[in-house]
């Protein structure tokens, strides 16, 4: 009888599924532009004061904070945008406290990691994230929460998803679409981290991002471009170009004050304030990366001297 060897191919790299062209179709698309109106927050509740205890200066302070435990985790691209889009969604019919701000951001990246990422984040780092603010309850209860607000509706649409859509339909080579791509999703990503384009449609702000990395190159004239993307997604090309101003100028802002947060100076009692009732949070993430290797090491060391490990978070 003949041996069969079976070998386990450890890889680096997590293994991706190939595009399915038949996605990229006319269909698909008309359908995510039906359909994204329902995906924005039903209301502006910063602007009509249905939020009352927390300001846009917090959202933009967990904002950050999810970006960066999403970069320090290597999450796919579409996590940050769409656990954003979840902290909106939910903002927008129900109100919450300032000190419970940061749960709900931990409990959206935690949604949002479970739908898009391969690997899912573990209760137990978005905890060690938080400097140990929240609880194992407290985020499982708010995930509840947000799952209940939000009717269990969490494929929703986000920029990331045009964004495929539109390179396609563009006379462009595969290695410029690359460029394109990865330049405009920093364009999405940073836009997710502002309010006032929390309402925009996702359209709007792939087309835009698209347009806003093209300004720079030479790929393709300006113009002809607006006006592909106008026939890709039907939007009139002044909304495209005003939002594609938009973000240069927020970007322009981002690259002149990277070490801060760019508070206008009305905002600045706001943050004052949230900086005496919330001290530590949200935690850096740079110092809870090393937790997190000295957690691991703590570890090693009771397998090895074969001590009782603690109980898991996750």
């Amino acid at each position: 009888m003949a041996q069969i060897e079976l070998l386990c191919c450890e890889v680096e790299k997590v293994r991706r599924a190939y595009l399915d062209p038949v996605l990229l179709n006319d269909r698909v698309l008309r359908n995510l532009l039906e359909v994204e109106e329902r995906y924005t927050p039903c209301s502006d509740y910063f602007g009509n004061q249905f939020q009352t205890d927390i300001k846009p200066i917090m959202r933009k302070m967990v904002a950050q904070w999810v970006f960066e435990v999403c970069e320090e985790q290597q999450c796919e691209e579409e996590v940050f945008p769409l656990a954003m889009n979840y902290l909106d969604r939910f903002l927008a019919v129900q109100r919450i406290k300032r000190s419970e701000f940061q749960l709900l951001g931990a409990a959206c990246m935690f949604l949002a990691s479970k739908l898009k990422d391969t690997i899912p984040l573990t209760a137990e780092k978005l905890i060690i994230y938080t400097d140990n603010s929240i609880t194992l309850d407290q985020l499982l209860q708010f995930e509840l929460i947000v799952l209940r607000k939000l009717k269990w509706d969490l494929s929703a649409i986000t920029p990331n998803d045009f964004l495929e859509q539109i390179l396609h339909r563009l006379p462009i080579s595969k290695e410029c679409a690359q460029r394109l791509r990865r330049h405009a999703q920093t364009f999405i990503a940073l836009c997710a981290t502002e309010y006032s384009f929390a309402r925009q449609m996702p359209s709007i702000i792939a087309a835009s991002s698209v347009g806003a990395v093209a300004h720079g190159s030479s790929q393709m004239p300006i113009p002809k471009l607006m006006d592909k993307l106008h026939r890709i997604t039907k939007i009139e090309t002044d909304y495209l170009i005003s939002c594609q101003e938009r973000m240069e100028s927020l970007l322009s802002d981002s690259l002149a004050h990277p070490a801060n947060l760019d508070i206008p100076e009305a905002n600045k009692h706001h943050e004052s304030e949230y900086e005496k009732e919330q001290p530590t949070t949200p935690t850096d993430v740079q110092d809870v990366s090393k937790l997190l290797d000295q957690s691991g090491r703590n570890m090693a060391k009771m397998a090895e001297s074969r001590l009782p490990a603690p109980q898991s978070l996750s």
